[in-house]
């Protein structure tokens, strides 16, 4: 009787976990397999001949300019992009906790929406509004006497995308961060209230370490963010100026579907995904840490 139990609730089991493994299978192993074997031939995609070539789209990848300046364009978005959704996240979350209750859920719903807009439409708006002849840089041209290179001057084009990702994703992260917040027991800010501690103190001592667990995933969804930047930088500057916003998915892009590369574009696929999980391992153990500290 009871082997019969346990036989049918291994079977239970697999049959919840069986279509999640077809899933990754379809959608994760077998692309994977691919493009390991993709990233040791010279296939340009199109032609039915193609030849192996070993490791020489590794060995090529190593030393190639591109390669080097993605790898440090992303450093740059990690560095400007995960700080500052982190710090608005918190303000947005702080904004609708302190809210009357009857308004929460609305503005919820407000902070939520650039989430949801499509990052062409966002990409088409900016591009028009700080084109050259848009009648915001007529004005800023005509009243302040400033021309500014929104697209074109190497340390603005940057910014401009890194902007645009943050008023993005802020909002959605930001629930999170309120959901932990609204959790957090009224009796325990009252009291620290009580006892003398000022709104900053209680925020600091006591908001940010009761929030720690959902700051440790906006700050590793961020993470992860940064190596899927693509549709910002096609659109509005093609990775220029000198490359500066030039992203992991972009290249890859350009070296696969534009270059028709795509043996490299396999390859760098492959150096991409290695850096997204050597990023993510180490944010990882180091937020945990100081969750384990909290």
């Amino acid at each position: 009787m009871k082997r019969n139990i346990h036989s049918k609730t291994i079977t239970t089991g697999w049959a919840f976990v069986t279509p999640y493994l077809i899933f990754a299978l379809i959608l994760f192993a077998i692309p994977l397999i691919w493009a390991i074997w993709l990233a040791g031939t010279d296939w340009n995609l199109m032609s039915l001949s193609w030849n192996w070539i070993g490791l020489d789209n590794f060995t090529k990848a190593i030393v190639d300019p591109n390669v080097h300046k993605v790898f440090f364009n992303g450093l740059k978005y990690l560095v400007a992009i995960v700080p500052l959704v982190c710090i608005f996240s918190i303000g947005i979350a702080s904004v609708l906790h302190n809210l009357p209750a009857r308004f929460k859920g609305l503005f919820s719903v407000i902070f939520f929406i650039p989430f949801l807009t499509s990052g062409v439409a966002t990409s088409v708006f900016v591009r028009y509004f700080f084109s050259y002849s848009s009648a915001f840089n007529i004005w800023l041209r005509n009243t302040l006497g400033l021309t500014i290179g929104w697209f074109t001057d190497t340390s603005v084009a940057f910014w401009v995308i890194v902007v645009i990702i943050i008023w993005k994703v802020s909002g959605y992260y930001s629930l999170f961060l309120f959901a932990s917040y609204e959790a957090i027991s009224p009796e325990i800010l009252e009291a620290a209230e009580l006892d003398g501690a000022s709104n900053t103190r209680r925020f600091w001592k006591i908001v940010v370490p009761m929030i720690t667990s959902s700051l440790q995933s906006v700050i590793i969804l961020a993470t992860g963010l940064v190596y899927s930047i693509f549709t910002e930088p096609f659109l509005l500057t093609g990775g220029g100026p000198a490359k500066t916003t030039l992203s992991w998915q972009l290249l890859l892009y350009n070296t696969s579907f534009v270059n028709f590369k795509s043996g490299y574009g396999a390859m760098i696929a492959i150096f991409t995904g290695i850096c997204i999980f050597v990023t993510l391992r180490l944010v990882v153990t180091i937020t945990n840490r100081y969750v384990e500290d909290t």
